[in-house]
């Protein structure tokens, strides 16, 4: 029968708990009904009152706050007994050259894009090895690659996560748990559909495909990663750009 044989199961999540950042928002929300699709109970983590997928689990959660992060890992852990898969798509911008970005504003990028990234980690990590292995997926960027004007907050944390997600993996592997990133390029979200349309113009034109990528391009890399499709793949970075940074 067509659809069957034997990719399906490599793909399929069944019974598996994943936790999804920023799922209110394009990438996480995605990221949150394809696993769920795929047969995950997933927990959908954004602000209150963001709205998530239907059929994922809305769980509340403001990730600049260390002890929210600890506490949602823990309640999630023991209400399932394992968290098997840890997706952190959850992002903000605060977009100025550095010599006008306050502190704040970079604070405030790094606590969320960076810090949380290290809590949900340091939190589920005894998680997985207890329960035997997971795969975990950090949504990183290409202009923690390459830079950005404007970006220094960002690129910095995005660059961050490549550092903390190749570390976690060498760390974690010996356990049976998988550590990988995606680094989108242009992708259409509410956050790149705010910037100045000559922004997204130059950003289309730097692509090899011609063309911005939607968040289900970066949900469908991600599944990949969390599942046996890529069960030796661990502490790679994954470039979801239409050849933007190559091109």
């Amino acid at each position: 029968m067509r659809g069957e044989g034997p990719v399906r199961p490599l793909l399929a999540l069944d019974a598996k708990i994943a936790l999804v950042t920023g799922s209110g928002g394009g990438i996480g929300g995605a990221t949150a009904a394809l696993l769920g699709a795929a047969g995950a109970t997933v927990y959908a983590v954004d602000l209150p009152g963001r709205p998530v997928p239907a059929g994922a689990e809305a769980t509340p959660c403001d990730l600049s706050d260390r002890d929210a992060v600890r506490e949602l890992v823990t309640d999630i852990a023991e209400t399932n007994g394992r968290i098997d898969i840890l997706v952190h798509a959850a992002g903000i911008v605060r977009d100025g050259v550095l010599w006008k970005l306050t502190d704040d504003d970079w604070a405030d990028v790094l606590r969320v894009n960076l810090d949380a990234a290290f809590w949900l980690l340091r939190a589920t990590a005894p998680v997985m090895r207890a329960g035997g292995g997971g795969s975990i997926v950090l949504v990183t960027s290409i202009n923690g690659e390459r830079g950005k004007f404007g970006q220094a907050n960002y690129a910095a944390a995005k660059a961050g996560l490549i550092g903390l997600g190749r570390t976690a993996a060498k760390e974690l592997g010996r356990f049976g748990v998988r550590v990988n990133l995606v680094a989108p390029g242009w992708i259409e979200t509410g956050m790149t559909s705010a910037l100045p349309e000559a922004a997204r113009a130059a950003a289309v034109a730097e692509t090899a495909l011609g063309r911005p990528g939607r968040p289900d391009d970066v949900a469908a890399a991600i599944l990949f990663l969390v599942s046996d499709m890529s069960r030796h793949v661990t502490g790679q970075v994954l470039r979801v750009d239409g050849g933007q940074l190559t091109a």
